[in-house]
């Protein structure tokens, strides 16, 4: 039987993946459950077309570590290896108990020699197949499915966006796995009725989103950008599974691309870097981008730009996640099926279609407006 109250106002979340981003997000819907608009500090939308966040709840979720596996999610967040910043004093109990999800390709092999409380330690669990989770978003009323999967996860990725697809539960992913903005699988999430968001998050002040602010500062103020590079550090494990390199294609082309599409004419590949640099343990879940740009003012005049950005990684995702939880769970409620552009535009590194931050924040205003 299913334990969906239509006539709810809540938002039933099932999440793929309990790493740090996942605790910043549960620890951020505790910590909102209270208060008024006044108290929203950290939050891009208190009340986001009707919805708060304490509207949302934790139904389901999956996951492959042995120290996360079978605990409670309010339990598992704080778990190894996850280590981002506790700002949540209390996180009252789930109700729901973090499943054993499929391995696939969503852990990288040499996470297997890392340091005990980085690597993933595989849980001895047996895998579930499509029909087990399938069966669970049913049963427990899922509205939405949010994907925290490792970077280059591209199996596993795949594997919980049939999932959804069948069980009709809108998802929303967060990682650099093409999913929303491939056009079969677009068309897949259109013809079954089913909303999408994605793909790859914007964080709330992140890289990004100040690289492609300032790449576009850049064309609107007529200097010629001839060069940059983002640089990164950090210290969890999304950074210690982008040591491998193979897993970091998808990646590289969305963090490039989000910054290629706002610049007044394309770099060549050689005048653009952008991607991880190196993982450095002591950071935990801090992340320090190194940027610099070089380029051209009046008479051709050279000028350059650095600047270091040091944030908390986790927590600057969940402010964005929450508002695309919302978002996916909106557009269900219209009947909307197939990608959302608005929302991914505005918050999504590779969304089907780029455009502007200026243009995406108004649409995204008038798409919550309805």
């Amino acid at each position: 039987m299913s334990l969906h109250d239509p006539t709810s106002r809540s938002i039933n979340l099932a999440v793929v993946g309990v790493g740090n981003c996942a605790s910043s997000l549960v620890q951020g819907i505790a910590h909102y459950q209270n208060g008024g608009a006044n108290e929203q500090i950290g939050l891009l939308h208190w009340d986001l077309a009707g919805y708060r966040p304490r509207d949302i709840r934790v139904v389901a979720a999956w996951d492959v570590d042995r120290r996360k596996v079978g605990r409670d999610v309010a339990d598992a967040i704080f778990a190894p290896p996850n280590c981002t910043a506790v700002f949540c004093d209390h996180v009252p109990p789930s109700g729901s108990t973090v499943r054993m999800g499929p391995v696939l390709d969503g852990v990288s092999e040499h996470m297997a020699s890392a340091p005990t409380d980085r690597t993933f330690l595989v849980a001895d669990a047996p895998e579930p197949d499509r029909d087990e989770v399938v069966q669970v978003l049913r049963d427990t009323g899922a509205d939405v499915m949010v994907n925290y999967l490792p970077v280059g996860s591209q199996r596993a990725t795949e594997f919980y966006a049939e999932c959804a697809l069948e069980a009709g539960v809108a998802f929303v992913n967060n990682i650099p796995v093409f999913i929303a903005s491939d056009e079969t699988w677009a068309r897949r999430f259109a013809e079954a009725g089913v909303p999408i968001i994605g793909d790859d998050i914007k964080a709330q002040l992140g890289a990004t989103i100040v690289h492609r602010v300032l790449t576009d500062l850049f064309r609107k103020r007529g200097v010629k950008l001839d060069r940059t590079y983002q640089l990164n550090t950090g210290g969890n494990t999304d950074f210690l599974n982008m040591l491998n390199r193979a897993r970091l294609e998808s990646k590289k082309i969305s963090k490039t691309e989000a910054v290629q599409s706002v610049a007044e004419r394309r770099l060549e590949d050689e005048n653009i870097h952008i991607g991880p640099s190196d993982y450095v343990a002591w950071q935990n879940d801090n992340k320090v981008c190194f940027l610099r740009m070089e380029g051209q003012l009046f008479g051709g005049v050279p000028m350059n730009l650095e600047l270091r950005l040091s944030v908390e990684d986790s927590p600057n995702s969940a402010g964005v996640a929450i508002d695309l939880i919302r978002c996916a769970k909106v557009a269900k409620d219209r009947g909307l099926a197939g990608p959302v552009h608005p929302a991914a535009a505005y918050f999504c590194k590779h969304p089907p279609r780029q455009i502007s931050d200026d243009q995406a924040y108004e649409a995204l205003e008038a798409f919550i407006r309805g």
